[in-house]
């Protein structure tokens, strides 16, 4: 809820046009989040510059603050680059805004962020919400003042009662101004204190013991005064003690969490001793009659400054060190289970999980790297593959090698070789082709001494990957041939075997039969594999299985049907939400276009491609004998419409908003 700033709002909205870092500072629930919230939607109802928002409040550490603004901006790179280095190029001299929010606890990495990206980035602008100032010599400071208690505190404490269903009675309302200067114009404190209006009036919320308000010297620039502090501990103070005693223990075991959760989850990770899942459910309903929990549809969320005080009390309860290990358990059974059922209709659910799930899996590998490294070696391998997949490259990279390096306890040697593979694909998708394939001979290596089947599956996997890159299709179709007749007469019928390897080996080798011309076997394969794919629910192997057939038709000069499997092959990207793979999916649609003679349509489609190329940071990529077919497409296309009209519908569609051009491709009205 925001109420009021009116003044501030158009004094940001000048700066704005003039600096190009403002910082929003001031104590803890002031309301520096929303007035930048507010801000941006002001702007962009203005028609203002593109914006991006990062939740810094996530972040553990520092180690991760690149790469969470990477994702902020939509970015899902796959080349070895650094996070920063991604960033910067990618924004270049787009005219941008940046939100940071919540800078603080990251000060002296954020700080270096903001010099770096302001330094190669000349039409950019920051806008920064911290409790301490960066000192920069650009920075344009905004001290974010407490409500003025008389007017908008009030009308924010009375609209935030009603929505919680809690009217003050008449004789109350000569209180409410009163209550407000109590709290000092907080918009957390004053909402915290609607909440407790469900179980104290606002006579008794006075008459509750509080700390030194009196007003003193006005408060230096960036540093939060002890006083607004002890007001806002003070408003925690009364929900903390309006809460049932399994409320409080709820609150304090729900800090652990960095992002959201949902019933469920609170249920798995904090029910335990004197509170049980029936209590969590129920006490977690409390805490958001309160206003301790924030609501997000079926989620919910601690604020950072809330987080902040259940931490304290968890500290106090002597269970941080008992919660690290049940919230790194919890994560690890969740990647667990997302890698039993990847090949099931779940699989899409747990795409989204797992990058949701993003600040707490890193969190949760901190702390097994420093007090469980088979667990840590574990979770890195079962998270590796679905952070590649979904634009975290450089953050599976970077964990999967510390886990390798972490010391091997002799006791998992099969995950060890998983990770391995997994580290391999991480740089084979980045271009790093002569560290992956060291890395694929590693792991073959390993699964032989082994003799794993699955670890052998892999192994093949990603060594034919490696040969395909480099444009040896005989011998990566040689290997695969080798790895699956091998699994048959392990468990037999390969075809009815429905795992991760043997799946993703299959799709491969359709990749290899194409490059070596055998498309009349290729094809058969894709379809029966799709097939299986349908009935099991699984898209990330289907969509491979599209675009090979997309392929096959292109060759074949079979434009309808390579339409149909370029947009089966996108929507199930889409699904999953692999920003390579789309970017992969429309330049196979934009040259199925140019087969059917839809030069416009080519033009846009390659153009919206191009858009998410740049987020992904390659240029155009996929099987070495695809670019051919790029190629052609884009020369018929030129043809059709002529080569000035081309440029024009391919520059309009690089600039479009990247979610409607995606509704286009998928059979919606084109957005030019």
């Amino acid at each position: 809820m925001f109420v009021g700033r009116d003044r501030e709002l158009a004094a940001l909205q000048g700066a704005l046009k003039a600096q190009r870092l403002i910082t929003l500072t001031g104590t803890a629930g002031v309301g520096k989040s929303r007035l930048a919230r507010q801000l941006v939607e002001r702007e962009q109802a203005a028609g203002g510059d593109e914006s991006c928002w990062a939740d810094l409040w996530q972040l553990a550490d520092e180690r991760m603050l690149a790469a969470l603004v990477a994702d902020a901006c939509g970015l899902s790179d796959h080349t070895p680059r650094m996070p920063l280095d991604v960033v910067g190029e990618w924004i270049g001299e787009r005219d941008l805004l940046i939100v940071l929010d919540s800078c603080e606890h990251v000060l002296p990495a954020c700080r270096q962020l903001v010099e770096t990206l302001l330094a190669r980035c000349p039409n950019l602008t920051i806008l920064a919400t911290s409790r301490e100032v960066f000192h920069l010599e650009a920075e344009h400071v905004v001290v974010v003042e407490p409500l003025p208690c008389a007017t908008d505190a009030a009308e924010l404490f009375l609209r935030r009662a009603e929505q919680m269903g809690v009217v003050p009675q008449p004789g109350e309302l000569n209180q409410v101004t009163e209550l407000c200067t109590y709290l000092d114009g907080l918009p957390l404190a004053l909402e915290l204190a609607a909440g407790a209006l469900r179980h104290s009036s606002i006579e008794e919320l006075l008459r509750r013991p509080r700390h030194d308000l009196q007003r003193g010297e006005s408060d230096p620039v960036g540093v939060p005064t002890p006083r607004r502090h002890e007001v806002l501990r003070t408003a925690l103070g009364w929900s903390h003690e309006l809460c049932t005693p399994k409320e409080r223990l709820l609150w304090a075991r729900l800090s652990i969490v960095l992002g959201h959760v949902d019933a469920s989850m609170a249920a798995a990770l904090c029910a335990g001793g004197p509170l049980t899942s029936g209590d969590v459910k129920e006490a977690l309903a409390g805490l958001v009659e309160k206003s301790v929990v924030t609501r997000r549809g079926e989620r919910y969320l601690l604020l950072d400054t809330v987080r902040e005080y259940g931490r304290l009390w968890l500290a106090e309860l002597g269970e941080l060190d008992s919660m690290a290990i049940a919230h790194a358990t919890y994560f690890l059974d969740l990647a667990r289970q997302a890698d039993s059922t990847w090949t099931s209709a779940e699989q899409t659910g747990w795409y989204r999980t797992i990058k949701e799930a993003h600040p707490d899996l890193c969190a949760a590998l901190d702390y097994l790297l420093d007090h469980r490294v088979d667990d840590a070696l574990e979770l890195a391998t079962l998270t590796g593959f679905y952070w590649t997949c979904c634009g975290h490259a450089h953050t599976a990279q970077q964990y999967l090698a510390r886990v390798l390096q972490a010391g091997d306890s002799g006791q998992q040697a099969r995950t060890r070789q998983r990770a391995v593979w997994a580290l391999g694909l991480t740089h084979l998708l980045q271009g790093n082709h002569a560290t992956g394939d060291h890395l694929a001979r590693q792991c073959l290596a390993l699964a032989r001494a082994d003799e794993d089947p699955s670890g052998l599956l892999r192994a093949a996997y990603l060594q034919a990957m490696s040969d395909l890159l480099r444009g040896n299709a005989r011998q990566a179709l040689d290997l695969l041939d080798g790895a699956l007749q091998s699994a048959q007469e392990d468990r037999g019928d390969t075809a009815a075997l429905a795992g991760h390897a043997v799946m993703m080996c299959r799709m491969l080798r359709l990749f290899a039969l194409t490059g070596v011309g055998q498309l009349e076997e290729s094809r058969e394969g894709a379809t029966a594999l799709r097939a299986q794919c349908v009935e099991m629910g699984e898209h990330w192997v289907r969509s491979y299985t599209d675009y090979q057939l997309c392929v096959i038709a292109l060759r074949e000069q079979q434009g309808d049907a390579a339409l149909e499997h370029a947009r089966s092959m996108l929507a199930s990207k889409q699904q999953i939400g692999d920003t390579f793979g789309i970017a992969l999916g429309l330049d196979m649609l934009a040259a199925s276009y140019s087969a059917s003679g839809d030069g416009r349509s080519a033009a846009l489609a390659s153009g919206a491609g191009q858009r998410l190329w740049e987020a992904v940071g390659h240029p155009q990529r996929g099987a070495p004998d695809v670019q051919p077919l790029r190629e052609m497409g884009e020369s018929t296309a030129r043809q059709l419409v002529g080569a000035g009209t081309y440029e024009n519908y391919y520059r309009q569609a690089a600039h479009a908003d990247p979610g409607a051009m995606l509704a286009w491709a998928a059979g919606g009205e084109a957005p030019l």
